[in-house]
């Protein structure tokens, strides 16, 4: 088998770990949309995430200040308005408005979950030593919902320039892990 280089700029295309999520964060009356595809758990119970968010980015600012947000995880039937979000700044378009995208009131939060996606994950932050770093937060998640009705959910996953692949086939093998 013969292997050739590959660009590094490219690697992260390799390793993107999970779904890409939609946070909504809310500061000073507005909200945002931000498609997110750099996160990570690193722990289960609580759940804990680790994710980058741009400190140029308007989500940066609210996430920042408020100390919370909601992790929306859409399917593949909402890829044109995961990338409209990505391709729009919030601080100067109403992403909900623009992409046809419906906020739920949360209880005891100011962000609102997307009622298109088939999960939310209503979360805070508890751990910023390394946003002024890295600018990587580590949430924990305080609060989930999900659509029973999504039985096999078709998430999308990040490559990278505009290509995203879709899950697919469900494989089951034993484990151990409860």
């Amino acid at each position: 088998m013969t292997k050739r280089s590959y660009p590094l700029s490219k690697v992260y295309g390799i390793l993107e770990p999970g779904p890409v999520v939609l946070m909504t964060t809310a500061h000073k009356g507005k909200v945002n949309v931000m498609p997110l595809s750099w996160h990570t758990m690193i722990e289960f119970e609580p759940p804990l995430v680790g994710c980058v968010v741009s400190g140029n980015d308007f989500s940066f600012k609210a996430l920042t200040a408020t100390r919370q947000c909601v992790l929306n995880v859409p399917t593949a039937e909402l890829a044109a308005q995961v990338v409209g979000c990505g391709n729009t700044h919030g601080d100067q378009v109403d992403k909900f408005e623009a992409f046809g995208l419906t906020p739920v009131k949360a209880d005891d939060m100011e962000v609102p979950l997307i009622a298109q996606c088939y999960a939310n994950l209503a979360c805070r932050v508890v751990d910023t030593r390394l946003v002024n770093r890295y600018n990587f937060f580590v949430l924990e998640v305080f609060k989930a919902w999900l659509d029973p009705a999504c039985k096999n959910p078709q998430t999308l996953h990040h490559r990278g320039r505009g290509v995203f692949m879709v899950a697919g086939e469900v494989i089951r093998l034993p484990s151990k892990m409860k």
